[in-house]
């Protein structure tokens, strides 16, 4: 396959970027789209010119750590899939491929297309953890659990925290990354007890951090890699609107 690319270059947060075009060629359509830019990065070398900075650890699809958005979309072309799953089969030879880094204020690119994400982090360190003793790890019929419970909790805790949805999200809105993370404890007993602090204080952290409101289209559901459902949201709403009727405060 020969491919044009075209890919936001930036030095720095503080650079003013562009697209630069560049070829590939005898790209084979079972290359990932990683090993693509991977030879693309070896010709930028052997010329002697800076490589494009991409984000990438596991290369499995559990990290999150890839950030691409490919062609106007999130991790590319195909659903249900993070950048490093992505082949280049999805593609014809001849395209032309728009590659660009996830685009939210409250994301700030480093260099090229990798994007400080942080502030995912700061979420997580303002209430998404259980901090209470629970003991040791119970047998599995020590806490009775009903299975719907356990199965949503379970679907929330699939998020990988790549910002897909924050990426696809018109208003750049935070809110199935919060919402899932909210809800994988807020099924469960052992998140029950610190569950009216920790949504206030996620949430609060959100909006501080700069994330837009929800825009309700959900193309965040629609581009997540892990097709977390919007319902959490509804979940997350509901246990927000509790907490302020009982009245707890965040400390």
């Amino acid at each position: 396959m020969d491919l044009t690319l075209k890919i936001w270059r930036q030095a720095n947060a503080q650079a003013k970027g562009k697209m630069v075009d560049y070829k590939v060629s005898n790209i084979s359509p079972d290359s990932s789209f990683f090993e693509m830019l991977d030879i693309l990065n070896q010709q930028i070398i052997e010329k002697g010119d800076d490589p494009v900075a991409f984000d990438h650890d596991c290369r499995e699809g559990i990290c999150g750590t890839c950030s691409l958005y490919i062609n106007g979309r999130p991790h590319g072309p195909e659903s249900g899939i993070t950048t490093c799953q992505l082949h280049m089969r999805r593609f014809k030879d001849g395209d032309t491929i728009f590659v660009e880094p996830w685009r939210a204020k409250a994301f700030p690119i480093i260099k090229d297309l990798i994007v400080n994400r942080g502030a995912f982090d700061e979420i997580i360190q303002a209430g998404g953890y259980v901090s209470i003793g629970t003991g040791g790890t119970p047998d599995a019929n020590a806490i009775p659990i009903p299975k719907y419970d356990s199965d949503k909790a379970m679907d929330a805790a699939a998020c990988i925290g790549c910002g897909a949805c924050v990426a696809t999200c018109k208003n750049a809105s935070a809110m199935l990354f919060v919402a899932a993370k909210v809800s994988q404890f807020a099924y469960l007993p052992q998140g029950k007890v610190e569950a009216k602090r920790r949504v206030q204080a996620m949430v609060a952290k959100m909006d501080e951090l700069g994330f837009g409101n929800c825009s309700n289209t959900y193309a965040c559901e629609q581009e997540c890699p892990k097709e977390i459902s919007v319902s959490n949201i509804a979940k997350m709403n509901r246990e927000f609107l509790s907490a302020k009727l009982c009245g707890q405060t965040q400390e």
